[in-house]
Order: C-alpha cells, then sequence, then structure tokens
C-alpha cells in the first residue's frame, strides 16, 4: 500500500485528488490517503443537498459545500478533522465490510488511551458519541473507502452549518442521521496536535516505512481541471440534487405570503405563491418567470426589474429573494 497526503486545505480539490487517484492511479496498488479541508459540508452523493445545508447560514460564514463520490450522510469538515481514504481492489477488500478500515483507526485510539468502538454499520463512537463516519464506494473493482475523525469539534459551527428546519423540504432523497457527536482531545488528559494524530494513525496502517506517492506535474494539472469542471461546480454540488418540493413562509407589515417551489436538477420547476396580501396583477405571469432558474440571489436578480408591487403590494425584490432563498 502506497501513501499520499494533501497539502491543500480545499474540499473541491481533495475530493478530485482521491477521484484522480480512485480512477487514473495504477490499478494494482493499493493507496493510503490522508487529507484535511478546511470549513465545508460534504454531502453524499444521493442527497438533496438543499435538505442538508442551512445555506443563509453557510453563505454568511464562508463555508463551502461539495458533493462526493459516496453515499451517506452530510457532515462537516474543518481543519479540526481528519479524513482518510483507502482505494484498495474490491476482492482484497471484502467489500463493504467497514470494519476492515476502520480497525486501524481503533488500534490508534487505543495506543493514545481512547476507548472507542465501532457502532452501527460505519460509524466510531466514545462513550456513546459519534467521533468518525465513513462510507465507500466501488467501480470496476476497484473500492474507495474514506472517513472523517473529529480530533477536535468545533460543535455549533457543525450543529447549525447542517441544521435545516423540518418539514420544510419534502423529498425523496436519503437523509442525514443526526447523532451525538464528540472529538478526540475531549477524551485526552492532554490534548494532542494533528501531526500527532496522523503519526499515530499512519504507525497502524503501515507495518514498515510507507512508500510516498509522487505526483507528476501532468497528474497535478488533471487533479486541478476536475477540481474545476466538476467538484467545485454548482452544477455537481447542487444541480445533481433529487427532484424536492420546498416550502417557504414569512410574516411582513403586507400580510403574509407563502411560496411552494418544485425543484429539479436544482432548479426552479414551478412556484406558487399564496397569501393573505393584496395585488393587482395576476400571480401565474410572475411565478412563470421563475422557471428554470437557480434558487441562488444572482439567478434571480435578473428579474429586479419587473414591478413586483403589482403582484404583491409592499412586497420589494430583496424581501422576495430573500424568502425564496432562505
Amino acid at each position: 500500500m502506497e501513501f499520499y497526503e494533501s497539502t491543500s486545505t480545499d474540499p473541491y480539490y481533495n475530493l478530485a485528488l482521491e477521484d484522480y487517484f480512485f480512477t487514473h492511479m495504477d490499478p494494482m496498488k493499493d493507496y493510503f490517503l490522508l487529507w484535511q479541508n478546511d470549513k465545508a459540508v460534504i454531502v453524499g452523493k444521493y442527497q438533496n443537498t438543499l435538505e442538508e445545508v442551512d445555506q443563509t447560514f453557510v453563505d454568511e460564514r464562508g463555508i463551502r459545500v461539495a458533493r462526493r463520490l459516496s453515499g451517506g450522510g452530510a457532515v462537516y469538515h474543518d481543519l479540526g478533522n481528519l479524513n482518510y481514504t483507502f482505494i484498495v481492489e474490491e476482492d482484497r477488500a471484502e467489500a463493504f465490510r467497514f470494519e476492515v478500515f476502520t480497525k486501524p483507526l481503533l488500534a490508534a485510539l487505543k495506543e493514545l488511551g481512547v476507548a472507542a468502538e465501532t457502532s452501527g454499520r460505519n460509524d466510531i463512537t466514545i462513550d456513546g458519541k459519534k467521533i468518525s463516519g465513513s462510507s465507500q464506494y466501488f467501480r470496476n473493482g476497484r473500492l474507495l473507502h474514506h472517513g472523517c475523525i473529529l480530533l477536535d469539534c468545533d460543535r455549533d459551527t457543525l450543529t447549525r452549518a447542517l441544521q435545516v428546519k423540518e418539514g420544510k423540504i419534502r423529498s425523496k432523497s436519503i437523509k442525514s442521521v443526526r447523532s451525538r457527536v464528540t472529538s478526540i482531545n475531549e477524551h485526552l488528559e492532554r490534548p494532542i496536535t494533528m501531526a500527532r494524530f496522523k503519526e499515530v494513525l499512519r504507525k497502524q496502517v503501515f507495518a514498515a516505512a510507507p512508500h510516498p506517492v509522487v505526483l507528476s506535474q501532468g497528474d497535478l494539472s488533471e487533479i486541478q481541471i476536475l477540481r474545476d469542471s466538476r467538484y467545485a461546480t454548482w452544477e455537481w454540488n447542487y444541480g445533481a440534487s433529487p427532484r424536492c418540493d420546498i416550502r417557504r413562509e414569512g410574516y411582513y407589515p403586507f400580510g403574509q405570503i407563502s411560496a411552494e417551489l418544485a425543484m429539479e436538477k436544482g432548479r426552479i420547476q414551478c412556484l406558487k405563491l399564496s397569501g393573505d396580501f393584496f395585488g393587482r396583477e395576476e400571480l401565474s405571469s410572475l411565478e412563470d418567470l421563475f422557471r428554470g432558474r437557480r434558487l441562488i440571489p444572482e439567478d434571480l436578480s435578473p428579474l429586479t426589474g419587473v414591478d413586483l408591487g403589482a403582484y404583491v403590494s409592499g412586497l420589494d425584490w430583496d424581501t422576495l429573494i430573500q424568502l425564496l432563498c432562505g
């Protein structure tokens, strides 16, 4: 097994990096990767991003949103987390047996004096609280197993970034299971650094000094292209979401207003406005203007030349855009 540690903290780049290793590196070799992301929410391949993320909060905090190759639930990453990836031949991996890959993590924690255990299919817990989750993806006889380990935990940001109001979005996508979380350093008498934790984990994965992978300039260029063309795009991170219905509601001096949106591939297919407001023009003419647009301010702002007050007396575009985009 060969080893590579990313020096980037860009979530889009790191997801492209493991995709590149999985797809383009020597299929006869196994790989172990370590990487860290700065503030980011990573959603599972089959999830609806709008259901998993408090978009207003992540926008305000500069938290990036990315979609990974594998299934499972949404997770929050920051520099207190360590991410790891195993890429192996499926037959040697005993596919979908998560414990094959969590074994060195448990051994590393034991060496540090932390009594951890596996929970359910893919979690590691301490005293019933989650410190690590993992997921898998396989294709063409290769298996990718990756996970996130909480060394330190910004619990408030984690909770708020992933907190979406219940009942406001309806779809058949895979929902995240919210778990109580903790971090490794909360259970150590003396907190350790990330560098020390990496060292302990590497020792459990590799019996001897690992053989490092050296990427060529061509490899690095291809990873950057994959980052820019896929992982950093709205089309992948939001547009790949399953169909869903969204309901927004607000109360203003001019009255109450509700918005029902049918979304498909991240774009508005239908908007219906209702409430106890007044207006002189037919709402359908206004609602039709939103069809096909992304639910982001940049796509809605070109509509601001329309006389909105003719449809909903007292409503301005800033208020409507804020209502719709959450």
